[in-house]
């Protein structure tokens, strides 16, 4: 069953994997083919929740974020 999303596969210098959704704004990488793409459908999963969630988003609680 196909979900018509386009993924990319890219295979890094260091022998790990990168899946990409571009669609989705999503990327996740693995060890493996199978390990970057089980990641990326987690990724997009969990993404789509926040992104349909009604909770407002937490205030930033960083130093970097202050306006002083």
């Amino acid at each position: 069953m196909s979900t018509g999303r386009e993924i990319r596969l890219v295979e890094e210098d260091d022998g790990w994997w990168s899946a990409i959704d571009e669609a989705a704004g999503v990327a996740s990488q693995g060890e493996t083919r199978r390990e970057a793409l089980a990641d990326l459908d987690e990724a997009v999963a969990v993404t789509e929740d926040a992104r349909t969630d009604d909770t407002p988003a937490p205030e930033p609680d960083a130093p970097w974020f202050d306006d002083e």
